[in-house]
């Protein structure tokens, strides 16, 4: 008998990793400390590239359903109440299927996430041990029940218990400063008629502030000097319209304080014990970086599991999780964030070089230009400084709408959903090597502004690039190979030639493709 994967903590990470777990087919049990989901107000805003990872896992549509998009973020500057650097999202129309982050609390986005899970999801489990066996981890739960499972994955947040138990250090400090964070039911468009941008930053030496336009509510975010008392709901009310001007009918929904942390655990795997979330790393949430990097710790861990429990992969295909995410938690999102809270309080213009090109500005914000260190050489980045530059391995493929045979309208990332796709950019009247598709592992289309001659067999694998805009945009030579992971990103890219497909796949996982 397979036993399951058991995933621990049910928020948006450890639900997100149990529909990934459930988009692969592989089995899972996840449980949850409370006997309910949270109500707690926290988490708003999820970015483009969280989105096209719930796409993956077949949850967007629902999300989108009950939230806010936005097109815009906005910078405003308190003092003159006059924009700075606002973020035009609408610029990555061709990158991606959502130019658009959404804003959607916590305790409406858990539902959602968790409505397609049913009978996994086991509330009132509140983990106390496990022991580790060589072929599986044995779980023991505060309400006396045990599990047995293949892994055991711990979402369960920054006071993990999974962490606690393996006793692995948390390396990072946590800041003196802290945020306090309000809800408000307020009539901002009629009754109190404002212009804001549905995600706007207030920047301001003295006081800074994150406006945030929820479905049902507005949500206001402030930096707490460290020697202030946590303010009362009255106070938030007054602090939000001292930035706003005077409204009518306001009323405090919930507020709560907390710490600012850059904290990143020094293991993210022991055995067959992984941390994700913010039990691996706790991130100012600062633009949104928190729950959103967590996210993509649930994309690049799962297909992973998937391809070694169907024996498609080694063991070592496990290790890449910890060595292409630490990286951008420890370094990068969390250094960013930092960045963010100190650019608010005008304290520093580090991102004045980001910001200087609206494309690269809105592909970072959005966490679309995350580079992974796909080879091992700290080869990775979270910020793109330009207008779409050349692609490079780790990259993430971009999102582009191709034609299939048949004049079908193909998007790159549906090739990708369940396998790695191997994108050959070449002339089907020269008749490339393109092998056949015949592997649920890997896949094979050719890319090219030429259509395939009927005679070429190469029609059904074909996808028509007009104008070879989707060539430009990859930046590469003719007659090379791009190969694809089943998170999106750009396994590497060599030359196209009989088996370079299948052998830079088997240098990925360890063995060739079934």
């Amino acid at each position: 008998m397979k036993l399951p994967i058991a995933v621990v903590g049910a928020g948006p990470v450890g639900l997100t990793t149990a529909l990934g777990l459930a988009h692969y087919g592989v089995p899972f049990e996840l449980f949850e400390d409370e006997e309910s989901l949270s109500t707690e107000t926290k988490a708003g805003t999820t970015l483009s590239r969280s989105l096209e990872i719930w796409r993956r896992y077949g949850v967007a549509a629902p999300v989108l359903q009950r939230a806010m998009r936005v097109d815009e973020i906005g910078d405003i500057d308190r003092a003159t109440n006059q924009p700075r650097r606002p973020v035009k999202l609408s610029v990555l129309a061709r990158e991606t299927r959502f130019p658009f982050v959404i804003n959607l609390p916590q305790q409406d986005m858990e539902p959602t996430l968790a409505a397609s899970l049913k009978d996994r999801l086991h509330l009132g489990h509140r983990l106390v041990d496990f022991t580790q066996e060589e072929d599986r981890v044995v779980l023991k739960f505060e309400n006396g029940k045990t599990t047995e499972a293949a892994y055991l994955l711990g979402c369960d947040g920054g006071r993990s218990t999974v962490r606690e138990r393996l006793g692995i250090a948390v390396e990072g400090e946590s800041l003196p400063v802290k945020f306090s964070l309000v809800d408000l039911a307020m009539d901002l468009d009629i009754a109190n008629p404002r212009d804001y941008p549905y995600l706007a930053y207030f920047s301001d030496p003295h006081e800074w502030m994150i406006l945030v336009r929820h479905p049902h509510c507005w949500r206001f975010l402030f930096p707490l000097a460290p020697e202030r008392e946590e303010p009362s709901a009255g106070e938030l009310r007054d602090k939000v319209l001292s930035f706003i001007g005077e409204a009518r009918n306001v009323r405090v929904l919930g507020s709560v304080t907390y710490r600012v942390h850059h904290r990143v655990a020094s293991e993210w795997r022991r055995g067959r014990v992984f941390l994700m979330g913010d039990a691996a790393h706790l991130i100012t949430p600062m633009w949104a970086l928190g729950i959103n990097t967590g996210l993509l710790d649930c994309s690049n861990l799962c297909w992973r599991l998937a391809w070694h429990l169907r024996g498609w992969a080694d063991g070592a295909l496990l290790d890449g999780y910890e060595r292409e995410q630490k990286p951008v938690a420890l370094l990068g999102a969390g250094e960013m964030a930092e960045a963010a809270r100190r650019y608010m309080g005008k304290e520093s213009d580090t991102v004045s070089a980001m910001s200087a090109d609206a494309w690269g500005n809105a592909c970072t914000r959005t966490m679309l230009g995350v580079r992974l260190d796909v080879e091992g050489r700290g080869d990775w980045s979270m910020v793109k400084y330009e207008t779409e530059p050349r692609l490079r391995p780790g990259d993430r493929i971009p999102d582009w709408l191709l034609h299939g045979p048949g004049g079908v309208d193909v998007r790159v990332h549906d090739l990708v959903a369940d396998g790695f796709a191997a994108l050959y950019f070449a002339d089907p009247r020269r008749a490339p090597p393109v092998p056949r598709q015949d592997s649920p592992a890997l896949r094979h289309f050719l890319v090219s502004r030429w259509d395939a001659p009927v005679e070429s067999g190469l029609r059904g694998r074909m996808l028509f690039d007009p104008g070879g805009e989707f060539e430009r945009r990859v930046g590469c030579a003719p007659n090379t190979l791009v190969l694809v992971r089943p998170d999106d990103h750009i396994a590497g890219i060599v030359p196209v030639a009989e088996g370079a497909a299948e052998r830079l796949y088997m240098n990925v996982v360890g063995k060739a493709a079934p």
